[in-house]
């Protein structure tokens, strides 16, 4: 019996209402609109409402990428939640997602930890696991990182913005094939990238928290960005020779939205053209694991996608991880 194809069978995202422009920056910290611009690209990002949490924004691009798919609640079999913002640190957001979602008790659980490698790494998880069990799996890449930054450190609190995103993964006649997929991690380099504050090793004290400590993401910059450069790189190489692909034949390439001098760096090094680069991380700055699906979902709306199209997409994330994934339309 010949097995169905796996692939993506529908898109959504979420963005909250709220947008912060980078001249509203200065009440907070010594910068202006010319200086993050000139250093990240972005020049707004959203914010969500304090009465917004993780699992409302889940939920809003998981119901839109059921829509998508043409498919109810009842036909989800497993749920994937990447994120590192959760609903709450025990049980996992997967757990308060299948809940307001009205799904079966169907297996749902959370990536953490990956970073904004997050959702493409679940995406070769969700594949697999479609493709042995049969399944339809619901994938969300969900933060709201302006929760958990430090609104005082200015190298770090202008990059971050809040977002969702989500694909159902299955078998049938996909919108999106998943060709191939690579992801690796590196934990050697995690000292450059990184929380530490509220585990283990670290707990959350009242002298921690007085500190800021509980809010001071570490990131070693110029490190973060030859990692994030050279990673994304080699692995949208790996898919492509994978999946027999040359860089010519691809339509759009949709990177993690870190930045816009990691974006070009990264289209330097595959030697594709402006045209191929998808970007938008000037209206959304990086939103983590959500970046990848939002990019996708709106290059998607905008039209950029057509049907027998190639798509790469590839990310980075603290851990440090990286992950790539070619699809066809």
């Amino acid at each position: 019996m010949k097995r169905a194809r796996t692939g993506i069978l529908g898109l959504g995202a979420y963005v909250p209402e709220r947008v912060m422009r980078n001249s509203e920056w200065a009440a907070w910290v010594d910068t202006t609109d010319e200086w993050i611009h000139s250093r990240t690209g972005i020049s707004t990002r959203r914010i969500a409402d304090p009465a917004q949490s993780t699992v409302d924004l889940a939920e809003a691009a998981a119901r839109r990428a059921l829509e998508d798919a043409g498919l109810g609640v009842d036909a989800i079999d497993e749920i994937i939640v990447a994120t590192d913002t959760p609903e709450v640190f025990l049980p996992d957001t997967a757990s308060y997602l299948q809940t307001r979602l009205g799904a079966r008790e169907v297996p749902a659980f959370d990536m953490a930890g990956s970073g904004c490698a997050g959702f493409v790494f679940g995406l070769d998880i969700a594949r697999s696991r479609a493709a042995v069990g049969n399944r339809c799996v619901l994938l969300v890449g969900v933060e709201l990182l302006t929760r958990i930054m430090d609104w005082s450190d200015r190298a770090t609190c202008v990059l971050f913005g809040d977002a969702a995103g989500a694909a159902v993964i299955g078998p049938g006649e996909p919108l999106a094939e998943v060709l191939a997929c690579t992801a690796g991690t590196d934990g050697s380099r995690s000292a450059i990238l990184c929380l530490e504050t509220g585990g283990t090793r670290r707990p959350v004290t009242e002298e921690a928290v007085s500190r800021r400590e509980h809010q001071n993401i570490v990131m070693n910059g110029r490190e973060v960005f030859k990692e994030a450069v050279n990673r994304m790189s080699a692995a949208s190489r790996q898919v492509l020779e994978d999946a027999g692909v040359a860089v010519g034949e691809l339509a759009l390439v949709v990177p993690h939205q870190a930045n816009l001098r990691i974006i070009k760096a990264v289209q330097k090094n595959l030697g594709v053209g402006d045209e191929t680069m998808f970007v938008n991380v000037q209206h959304y700055g990086n939103t983590g694991s959500a970046s990848v699906p939002l990019a996708l979902w709106e290059a998607r709306a905008q039209g950029r996608i057509r049907s027998g199209d190639l798509v790469l997409l590839t990310a980075f994330g603290a851990g440090f991880h990286w992950a790539a994934a070619l699809l066809r339309f």
